[in-house]
């Protein structure tokens, strides 16, 4: 939230409404303020504040006046006692949310897997939307840190899935070639540069200056990437944007640690294709 606020911006959001006074009558002195600034924040942003320096200090002053508590108070305000557990409550209620479940958050990532991640790949925006949707289905938002979490799965899901599919769109000859691909580094030095020529890192390289040596090393790639008899429409219903992701993923990998990914991982799809690489793993409203 952000701390600076026009005088008119503050009297239009942090003003106590009758049935927001109304939530106070039986409560006093610290536990008075604190309910009032948490009340406000929900309002506004559809979660509670992480900490008390969440809360602008204008509003302390401006709803502390209002609520007829010293805003010095707002420092007395016990934020791991029953008292707030009691207000959270009370605040969900008021504005018709609950509590995200471990069902809720495996549902959001199941979401995102399928919805999102094929699409959007920053992971701060994945996690945004995350919150989004919170806010659209009346839930208060996991915690910064489970959000990550759940980023992270639904990422690791949808990754999953993808590989498998591709690797399904690929004929047994099409796998056993990308396989002989990767193989062909099985015995160089993985601090070396990609393990030497290998085609792979051929693949990988500049073309360097124009010439007709360069021109007719490029033609000879493109006839041993086409002998792949990879499928044309392979990567015909995926982003654009991900495909250029997974490009320059792999671009990063030298075939020894590409095929070296494979024991780690386990999945099909890195044990059978060389594009998988390292598995890495409101305002008003």
């Amino acid at each position: 939230m952000r701390q600076e606020w026009e005088p008119e911006d503050l009297i239009e959001v942090w003003t106590l409404l009758e049935e927001d006074q109304e939530r106070l009558r039986n409560k006093s002195e610290a536990n008075r303020l604190g309910f009032a600034l948490l009340l406000k924040f929900f309002e506004v942003e559809a979660r509670f504040p992480e900490d008390a320096g969440e809360i602008p200090v204008l509003a302390v002053s401006y709803v502390a006046q209002q609520v007829r508590v010293p805003a010095e108070e707002w420092a007395a305000y016990d934020w791991s006692g029953r008292a707030i557990k009691r207000h959270r409550m009370e605040i969900r209620g008021a504005f018709g949310f609950r509590e995200c479940t471990e069902e809720d958050q495996a549902q959001l990532a199941e979401w995102l897997a399928v919805e999102l991640c094929g699409v959007e790949l920053n992971r701060d925006r994945l996690a945004e939307a995350v919150v989004a949707r919170c806010r659209k289905d009346r839930l208060e938002p996991p915690a910064p840190g489970q959000i990550t979490r759940l980023v992270g799965k639904a990422v690791s899901t949808f990754e999953e899935r993808f590989c498998a599919a591709t690797v399904g769109r690929l004929s047994a000859a099409t796998r056993s070639r990308l396989d002989d691909l990767i193989a062909e580094d099985a015995g160089a030095d993985a601090d070396s540069a990609g393990g030497g020529g290998t085609f792979l890192t051929e693949l990988k390289a500049d073309p360097g200056a124009l010439g007709l040596d360069s021109l007719l090393a490029e033609v000879n790639k493109l006839q041993r990437v086409r002998g792949l008899q990879l499928p044309p429409e392979l990567f015909g219903d995926v982003s654009g944007k991900l495909v250029a992701a997974w490009r320059v993923r792999a671009a990063k990998e030298y075939p020894s640690a590409l095929r070296a990914a494979a024991g780690r991982c386990g999945t099909r799809c890195c044990r059978r294709c060389a594009m998988c690489g390292r598995r890495r793993s409101p305002t008003r409203w």
